[in-house]
């Protein structure tokens, strides 16, 4: 039916006639969406899935369609404060899908999906802030679906109760995944090629649905600066969390669910942005979110995502499946580059491992390594600024990319392809702007700009992917070379700098130090046991 109308469209407005916005059947119901640019639709603010308005942390549940035509025409945005302003947004009401899709999709012609998993901490980001149109991907014909998912204390709260057991936004993810998987052939999406990539908090969400106790519900997957075994990711339960915020807002009380049905009449921008002020879904300086995913308790009757680390566990669902990972050259340059001498006199490097290992006397020995190995006899100051961005981007995403890298290739997976994003900064999150259209680079999308030519390499390559599961199918004179997945025994990677070449073993000095660290420590993590 879609299909059907799109071409009456597009009929209409060769012959100047009014426009016809695209109407697709799906299995909830009848959905309009808009026309834009040059032989496109979206559709957006599609919902998925419902919260509980009586437990607004707890699980959520599917949509149940609709009666009516539903109008797609308007994005959503889950509560969270925004990092450019620190103004409260959102709505509860925020469980939606925006689809993008070329004119060349149709049931005889179905095609690739790409879904989008945005980051921003677990605490903020939506589908619009970093992406405002993914023309440039679409202009390859693969269909792009952007998921909104909840966030922070409506998303993230771990506790060790069964009404809010943890990883909400990690459930609401899969219950986008499920919709998109029943309903994207209404649109002209092929449900058997599905990839689901993501950056960030999204790439680690896209990793840990590679271990996640649900069926298999994607085909391929892209990490983006986003390893599960990046000890940044994880937090362990806390049931202070309802209290405090409770307490701040003038209700007093030590019961759990008492002060969760407090706070699920509290207007969600209020308490947002109380959580944010109590530095529990906070990811300035040295704070980090106490709202994040973590290990579940088990209850009876209580779909669980993870109940084990993925360090302690193997993805079942990889298995014959292609994936790409990797990360930015220069991952913490956003966080250290533009700090002043009075940041470095504070730093301390012990605060970073204490997120994610046991920090008592016995590691001491280990901080004094790595300071040794980076820093030599220097002290923390802003003249080894280089230095501690080489520490930091090692520390969280370089070296958990690789024992990633390898665990993926262990637990079974076809191939995996490495890539180290080198071009300008190389900063986190530096990439996005070279696969989506957004505002904030508009030289990207100018045809003759060397960041043009970045970009039309980098949306070749994931497209490519999404299609053949190969990002280089066969050689072209645009991608001059074949990007080989890793063995046992080999680390070939692609290096996406002004020039795309193949090299090997990213950064290899500092990993192999990296490798005798864990060899010597590993122990050390606070969610390590023995295998």
């Amino acid at each position: 039916m879609w299909s059907i109308v799109w071409l009456i469209s597009l009929c209409g407005l060769a012959y100047g006639a009014s426009r016809l916005d695209p109407l697709v059947s799906t299995k909830g119901g009848l959905i309009r969406g808009l026309q834009f640019g040059d032989g496109y639709a979206k559709f957006l603010g599609v919902p998925y899935g419902v919260v509980d308005p009586n437990n607004p942390f707890g699980p959520s549940v599917p949509h149940q369609g609709f009666e009516n035509t539903f109008e797609a025409y308007e994005s959503k945005s889950c509560p969270h404060t925004q990092f450019n302003s620190n103004a409260a947004v959102g709505t509860i009401d925020c469980l939606t899908v925006d689809i993008y899709v070329p004119s060349t999709a149709n049931s005889r012609n179905p095609l690739p999906v790409m879904v989008w998993i945005h980051g921003g901490a677990f605490i903020g980001g939506s589908n619009g802030d970093e992406a405002n149109e993914p023309v440039s991907l679409l202009k390859h014909d693969v269909i792009v679906v952007a998921v909104n998912y909840r966030l922070g204390i409506y998303g993230f709260m771990c506790l060790d109760i069964p009404e809010v057991p943890g990883n909400q936004g990690l459930k609401d993810q899969t219950l986008a995944l499920r919709w998109v998987r029943d309903n994207i052939a209404a649109f002209g999406g092929d449900e058997n090629k599905i990839t689901i990539f993501g950056e960030s908090a999204g790439g680690m969400s896209v990793n840990m649905h590679l271990f996640s106790l649900n069926e298999k519900l994607f085909d391929q997957a892209i990490i983006q600066s986003g390893p599960a075994l990046s000890y940044w990711m994880m937090v362990e339960s806390n049931n202070t969390i309802p209290s405090r915020l409770a307490e701040e807002l003038g209700f007093v009380t030590s019961d759990i669910n008492e002060a969760l049905r407090y706070l699920a009449t509290v207007d969600p921008h209020l308490l947002v942005q109380v959580a944010k002020d109590l530095k529990i879904s906070s990811g300035s300086g040295n704070d980090q979110p106490l709202t994040k995913p973590c290990v579940e308790k088990e209850f009876e009757g209580v779909d669980n995502f993870i109940t084990e680390h993925p360090m302690n566990t193997k993805s079942t669902k990889v298995s014959r499946m292609p994936i790409i990972i990797g990360n930015t050259a220069r991952e913490f340059f956003f966080q250290y580059a533009y700090q002043d001498e009075k940041f470095f006199e504070s730093f301390d490097i012990k605060t970073l491992f204490e997120m994610g290992f046991n920090v008592d006397s016995d590691f001491e020995k280990a901080i004094d390594d790595v300071k040794h190995f980076y820093l030599g006899d220097e002290k923390i100051q802003q003249k080894v600024v280089e230095e501690l961005i080489d520490f930091g981007t090692d520390l969280i995403f370089g070296h958990s990319t690789q024992r990633m890298a390898e665990k993926l290739l262990e637990s079974g997976a076809d191939k995996v392809y490495r890539f180290i994003f080198s071009y300008g900064e190389a900063s986190h999150g530096d990439e996005i702007r070279y696969l989506f259209d957004s505002t904030m680079g508009k030289s990207e999308n100018e045809p003759d700009s060397e960041k043009a030519s970045v970009k039309t390499r980098l949306t070749t390559l994931w497209t490519n992917f999404a299609k053949y599961g190969n990002p280089t199918p066969t050689s072209t004179d645009l991608l001059p070379f074949t990007w080989a997945p890793i063995t046992k025994t080999s680390q070939p990677y692609l290096d996406m700098d002004t020039e795309f070449t193949i090299k090997s073993r990213p950064a290899h000095d500092r990993m192999a130090f990296w490798d005798i660290f864990y060899k010597l420590y590993g122990q050390h993590q606070k969610w390590y046991k023995e295998q």
